[in-house]
């Protein structure tokens, strides 16, 4: 039987790769992750701009451990039984963040779904470290759903990060076979009450193209998030970790990354970030910059 063909990966998503000074940094950066026993998603999820950001050095720091509950069809996260959680994690992400000397700190999670709390008092315990060691960094959390739970968000937003993030991932329509447990719904609901408890933080949300959707869901999935007040989008290129992921379905040019960023924009977005290798927390602090001038 033939096998079937993978669609062949376009010029403009191919990645540099650090050399000399740069190169060098990311060892540094890699070496002081491993002391701090640290896990960063950008290495966890094999980010394609991982040579970029950590050259830059800039990371996302990823919290309650390497391994998530979920088992998402996109993602390269490792899933089963989570037996860690160490609270003095919080401290250690702050040191290593005063030590890179960030300006902008992103702070993200494997899915707890076997804790009470989701894992929501270890995010407010990390932003609070964050603020004693860089209070003039930005900090922006970008957390799991704590299956539906308000009092979960409720501790994350007490503690006042600037940015308060959660992925829609994909389309409605392709929701359910693509993410594992989490809800488009629920998704939408976090960020509406989010603006209901903290209108003040701004919030942030990103979909990733190229899994089967049409242009007509991604215009959809914009004015659903638009519908709950959300500030930042950034849409990135889908690209498939291993064999046992979805496959690529279509690779989207510059062309209409452009097109969406001008079409999220009309919508009323502060700051939309589209582009192939787009992530979540890519440019994280310009977004951040273009949000603020924008309101």
């Amino acid at each position: 039987m033939r096998k079937k063909e993978l669609l062949r990966k376009p010029d403009w998503l191919k990645i540099n790769l650090a050399t000399g000074e740069e190169f060098e940094n990311i060892k540094e950066l890699k070496s002081m992750m491993r002391s701090n026993t640290l896990h960063t998603v950008c290495e966890e999820a094999k980010c394609p701009n991982l040579h970029e950001c950590w050259a830059n050095r800039t990371a996302t720091f990823m919290i309650l451990g390497d391994t998530c509950t979920r088992a998402c069809r996109f993602c390269a996260v490792n899933t089963g039984m989570p037996t860690e959680l160490d609270r003095a994690e919080p401290e250690r992400v702050a040191e290593a963040a005063e030590q890179m000397g960030l300006r902008h700190c992103v702070v993200t999670s494997v899915a707890r779904d076997d804790l009470n709390d989701g894992g929501a008092l270890i995010f407010a315990e990390t932003i609070h470290a964050l603020r004693r060691r860089l209070p003039f960094c930005g900090v922006e959390v970008l957390i799991p759903d704590f299956l539906g739970n308000d009092l979960s968000l409720q501790t994350v937003l007490d503690a006042k990060p600037d940015i308060l993030n959660h992925n829609i991932e994909t389309v409605e329509r392709l929701s359910d076979r693509v993410r594992s447990k989490a809800k488009y719904d629920r998704t939408l609901r976090l960020l509406a009450r989010s603006k209901e408890l903290a209108p003040e933080i701004k919030t942030k949300s990103s979909i990733m193209i190229g899994v089967g959707e049409d242009i007509e869901d991604i215009l959809k999935t914009m004015d659903d998030l638009r519908a709950v007040d959300c500030n930042i989008m950034t849409i990135g290129q889908y690209l498939q970790p291993t064999r046992q992921h979805l496959e690529v379905k279509k690779y989207y040019t510059p062309e209409e990354f452009a097109m969406l960023k001008e079409e999220g924009m009309k919508r009323g977005f502060s700051h939309v970030e589209s582009g192939g290798l787009v992530r979540s927390s890519y440019h994280a602090h310009e977004q951040v910059q273009s949000a603020t001038a924008a309101l």
